[in-house]
């Protein structure tokens, strides 16, 4: 985007409006997977609801959703411990536990993801606790990220030498 100077006052708003709606573009685009969260999610858990409600029962339906959550918190806290016993062992080698901080950051979204009533949601929750799923998802989001170029190019000057 290019920004012209004019002499006008009316044009100098005009520039001003042309950059504030620059900026809603970029926020609006940046809510759609805040919306997404919103609206869509429990649009979805309940359209999964009355679908699975519709097949096996309201009381079948109402126990699954119980046994997944207690289930599935039951193996957060095993996971846990193992994650925590592992992060200990990184800790006595004199090393760093990053893969084990994330795997317990992982653990904590899972198990509240598993609290929250749903189908679809105990779905990511089920996907974040098991060790195999969630080392594909930090693989496939660390190489997302990874940087490029580990070297920065440049000149230097010495300051002692005369």
């Amino acid at each position: 985007y290019y920004i012209y100077v004019f002499k006008t006052i009316t044009h100098k708003y005009i520039i001003f409006t042309m950059l504030l709606n620059f900026n809603w573009q970029i926020r609006l685009r940046q809510m759609n997977s805040l919306i997404f969260i919103i609206i869509g999610i429990p649009v979805i858990e309940i359209y999964l609801f009355i679908k699975i409600g519709a097949k096996i029962g309201a009381v079948s339906t109402i126990l699954l959703i119980i046994s997944t959550a207690l289930i599935g918190l039951i193996y957060v806290r095993y996971e846990g411990f193992n994650t925590l016993r592992s992060a200990m062992s990184q800790l006595i080698k004199n090393e760093i536990p990053i893969f084990e901080i994330i795997s317990g950051a992982a653990l904590v979204i899972g198990a509240f993801l598993l609290l929250i009533p749903g189908f679809l949601t105990d779905t990511l929750g089920f996907l974040l606790i098991f060790p195999i799923t969630r080392k594909i998802i930090f693989k496939k989001v660390s190489t997302k990220y990874k940087e490029k170029n580990k070297y920065i190019d440049g000149d230097y000057k010495d300051l002692d030498e005369k």
